[in-house]
């Protein structure tokens, strides 16, 4: 995936550009921090722009990088996030933010030069509360090639445009966001209660109180995808549990696509047991098995042969670990 920067005849003068605040939940990102803040420090927008870092308990030498930042470069700016909890550092980077415009970046994103400039351009444009585009999964090693490929495809994480792409419209949730901080304010924030899930949250209450969340597919995010299958398990089983603590706190958020995965573990997992005593019954799993196998081989055409070998196994590890999340995620979650 790739976009072009918009021509510099489409960008207003710099005297009438908003104020735009970056704001970065840190958290051990002492290897990384730099070069995630050089990435915004470079970008093509012509108007002002400052750095907000919200700075949780790190275990390294994060808060020394961060302070070296802040030292050489005065739109480098910090704010501590005592929690360590990306909703708790996201408002209070929110909360210091002296913008009209709030774009929110995490410390492994890899923007492009014009992701500033392209995203106010659109939200003027639209009239939207929050514009974002394609989280673009991008790997090295096999196991990461495959990750990134499940999660580019519907059958790894279905039709969420911010996923698979698609055209420019109004969408329920984006990757990342770039707001106005009059649409933050109107809602209040993310709702620290969500440890996961905060985006899609957030945009659920924008939407909700008349607002537009608004995807492009000019805006394109690199994503680096875990690592190993153990980490992406608990990835995706964390992402199921807090998809039941949104299902729990919003009445009428549930569709198909996110019953699937349960419905699939629920169905599959009874199959199962059910072969014991009456074998017919292993045609579920083996057909299940079967179709993840085929669909992992038909995402990765292209990829070497144990890149194609391990999107299988992948595709199962996130439907099983989504689905087993959301299956027995605690009922005092997120209180």
């Amino acid at each position: 995936m790739s976009a072009e920067p918009r021509p510099a005849t489409d960008r207003p003068d710099p005297d009438a550009l908003p104020l735009v605040s970056v704001v970065m939940p840190i958290l051990d990102e002492e290897r990384h921090l730099a070069d995630a803040v050089a990435m915004v420090l470079r970008q093509d927008w012509r108007g002002r722009l400052e750095v907000v870092l919200a700075l949780g308990p790190s275990s390294d030498r994060t808060d020394e990088v961060a302070e070296g930042l802040a030292a050489r470069d005065p739109r480098v700016r910090l704010v501590r996030n005592p929690s360590g909890r990306t909703p708790d550092a996201l408002n209070a980077a929110i909360g210091a933010a002296r913008g009209e415009v709030v774009v929110r970046v995490d410390g492994h994103a890899e923007i492009p030069p014009h992701y500033v400039s392209t995203a106010v351009a659109v939200l003027a444009e639209t009239g939207a509360d929050n514009v974002g585009g394609t989280m673009d999964a991008q790997g090295t090693t096999p196991v990461e090639r495959a990750v990134a490929a499940a999660m580019r495809s519907p059958l790894g994480v279905g039709s969420s445009k911010f996923h698979t792409g698609g055209g420019a419209g109004a969408a329920d949730t984006v990757y990342l966001g770039v707001f106005r901080k009059s649409a933050l304010e109107r809602v209040g924030g993310y709702d620290p209660r969500f440890t996961r899930a905060q985006d899609w949250e957030l945009n659920h209450r924008l939407r909700a109180t008349g607002g537009t969340v608004w995807f492009t597919p000019e805006l394109v995010v690199t994503y680096r995808p875990r690592s190993s299958l153990r980490a992406l398990a608990r990835q995706y089983r964390d992402y199921g549990r807090w998809r039941r603590v949104v299902a729990r706190t919003h009445d009428g958020t549930l569709n198909p696509r996110y019953l699937a995965p349960p419905a699939m573990v629920v169905g599959t997992g009874a199959a199962t047991l059910a072969g014991l005593v009456w074998p017919p019954a292993l045609a579920v799993p083996a057909a299940y098995l079967l179709a993840v196998g085929a669909g992992g081989v038909a995402i990765t055409r292209g990829e070497e042969p144990r890149v194609r070998m391990l999107a299988g196994p992948v595709l199962a590890t996130m439907h099983w670990s989504w689905g087993w999340g959301f299956l027995t995620s605690p009922r005092g979650l997120g209180r």
